[in-house]
């Protein structure tokens, strides 16, 4: 049995990340302990990937075991990643650029058993350690400590330094419950795990720091600001890590379908097919539907089906790959997104809770999108376009019970699709929302968020694409309110209409004030117009940018959301019928 499993994440070390797990594994030879090292490269592009894969092909593979990740995770999703594979009772977590020098680990060790705690962190303030840090450094570790020790109340005197030992089933249920993914992972992963009622010791740790800012940018400062101020939030006033659902381990890895409808193909539909190639969880199947004929001869190294369904609807479509598939649960994926490596894995999970039907993630903007793509992405990101609907297009928010969710990121068990007989086909969109209503209401099952299922999710560009892609949401949930107001009735989805009437009443009164006379009406056109200069302030502010035209064209297609999806709307809530209520071949 494995004593101790070493976890390194690493990203764009390869000149120095060979040496480094030299120095580690020496130190671990002298413990006289079976161990196991796990470098996980976090996406680097300077070929650290590579130096690991010659690192592990020069020993013994059941103690060097490289985790690969294609894409850039942060130090959380690493970190998980490295844990998943590991088999150890104890786990050291140790930054990869070995700042920290590993040559304490017996005197972590030591205080492990001295003191029977759960864990044991490495602090820049031990007496014993030995330290090189620049002042600026120092200025800002004793910072953050303050707000840290004031807030969180944390009974230690460091959280970032990166050399922690824990045991396993300590740090498995931290993990679980683990939102942040980059700068505040530390934090919320010693928060959460005091909170369970973890005991943590100290140890002296030995620290060589370069003469740079190193990571203090003012990027950096902000995120780490606004994560931790997420921690304290989550901990202080929602208590979520104490009652946030862990569901239980599952007995046997289900076989789950993939589902994409799509008209046709394109590169989009091949960046998506690729994806799946680097899937950690492999019990799965992929069946495509588009509308003619595909070419399905590449070989993705998992099971393909292309079913061509001539131009119908992505609801009829669906229908169909639910028919065909195989699996027991039944993913939903869009032609224009693609999923994180991790995405089946992070959601087959949650399926050993019977109570659970169905899981959406969110689908964020990818990394690699044009100028105007990234600014629809903004829009629908920004609060007063999502409003409590922001955690479908950002990761780290807190997993939750959910009446409604959209098909490109959705896993469904294919018994209860099963009982409710699918998709609904004469409504296009809007689909997906009677499909939810029909999960929670007729199967009796519940459907769960979870930040980590994620998907990267192309936008439309601002402004035209994204102006028609919104006013067809816009019009189906304003007739939505007359015949399923179960989870369409709702004030939110009222406002951008409220708001078209109040900028209509506003005009008019401003055309009344120049036709009879500006002495008139005077002083009272600011107090009338103020609720617009209240609106345009915040939306100035919730959109800012350091480049000036990314902000003004993103508070520009803020405002043109509300007033086209406002319009919509109302035209939805007087229609008689939906367009696509009974028109079998309307297709996006």
């Amino acid at each position: 049995m494995v004593r101790l499993s070493v976890i390194l994440p690493a990203f764009n070390l390869s000149e120095k990340i060979g040496a480094n797990l030299d120095k580690v594994e020496s130190v671990l030879k002298r413990t006289g302990l079976t161990y196991e090292l796990i470098p996980v490269d976090d996406g680097s592009t300077d070929g650290t990937s590579d130096v690991l894969r010659k690192w592990a092909s020069g020993g013994d593979g059941n103690i060097r075991r490289p985790v690969i990740l294609e894409k850039n995770v942060g130090k959380g999703g690493a970190l998980k990643a490295g844990f998943h594979v590991s088999k150890g009772e104890l786990v050291l977590l140790l930054d990869g650029d070995l700042e920290i020098l590993p040559g304490y680990l017996p005197v972590f060790l030591e205080r492990m058993e001295s003191e029977k705690a759960d864990i044991v962190i490495g602090s820049k303030r031990h007496p014993k350690s030995r330290v090189r840090y620049p002042w600026h450094r120092r200025l800002a570790s004793a910072v953050y400590f303050s707000l840290v020790r004031f807030f969180i109340g944390l009974p230690i005197t460091d959280t970032q330094t990166g050399m922690k030992l824990f045991k396993r089933e300590i740090l498995g249920g931290a993990l679980e419950r683990m939102l942040v993914k980059a700068y505040a992972f530390d934090l919320e992963l010693l928060a959460i795990a005091y909170g369970l009622g973890a005991k943590i010791a100290e140890a002296p740790v030995a620290i060589k720091f370069g003469d740079g800012f190193g990571a203090l940018s003012v990027k950096t400062v902000k995120q780490m600001s606004i994560d931790s101020l997420a921690v304290f939030y989550r901990l202080r006033l929602l208590n979520y890590y104490a009652h946030v659902e862990v569901p239980p381990p599952l007995d046997r890895n289900p076989l789950v379908s993939v589902v994409i409808a799509c008209p046709n193909g394109s590169w989009m539909l091949d960046e998506c097919l690729e994806a799946f190639s680097g899937q950690t969880y492999r019990d799965f199947e992929v069946i495509v539907l588009p509308d003619g004929e595909l070419d399905s001869s590449k070989d993705y190294g998992y099971p393909l089906s292309v079913i061509p369904t001539g131009k119908v609807r992505p609801a009829e479509k669906r229908n169909i790959g639910i028919a065909a598939a195989k699996g027991e649960i039944v993913a939903f994926i869009d032609d224009d997104a693609y999923p994180d490596s991790r995405w089946l894995e992070n959601a087959v999970k949650y399926f050993g809770e019977p109570t659970i039907g169905a899981l959406g993630g969110p689908g964020v903007t990818p990394p690699g999108d044009g100028f105007w793509a990234k600014c629809g992405g903004r829009v629908y990101e920004n609060i007063f376009v999502s409003g409590n609907y922001r955690y479908r297009y950002l990761g780290g928010r807190v997993r939750k019970d959910i009446d409604d969710y959209p098909s490109c990121n959705l896993f469904v068990r294919k018994d209860v699709l099963d009982s409710i007989g699918g998709y609904r086909t004469d409504f296009w969109p809007g689909e997906d929302t009677l499909l939810c209503e029909d999960i929670v209401c007729k199967a009796k099952r519940r459907i769960v968020y979870d930040p980590w299922t994620l998907v990267y999710h192309h936008r439309r560009p601002l402004f035209a694409a994204h102006l028609r892609q919104l006013g067809r949401y816009g019009f189906h949930r304003g007739y939505f309110v007359k015949r399923f107001p179960v989870t369409s009735c709702r004030f939110s989805y009222f406002v951008p209409t409220l708001f078209v009437l109040y900028l209509v009443a506003l005009a008019g009164v401003f055309a009344l004030r120049d036709f009879i006379g500006g002495g008139v009406l005077g002083p009272r056109a600011a107090v009338l117009a103020s609720p617009l200069i209240f609106y345009v302030s915040l939306t100035a502010l919730t959109t800012f940018s350091i480049n000036p035209f990314r902000w003004a064209v993103t508070e520009l297609g803020v405002f043109l959301s509300h007033v086209w999806y406002g319009i919509q709307f109302m035209r939805g809530l007087c229609a008689s019928k939906a367009p696509c209520e009974f028109i079998g071949k309307d297709h996006a």
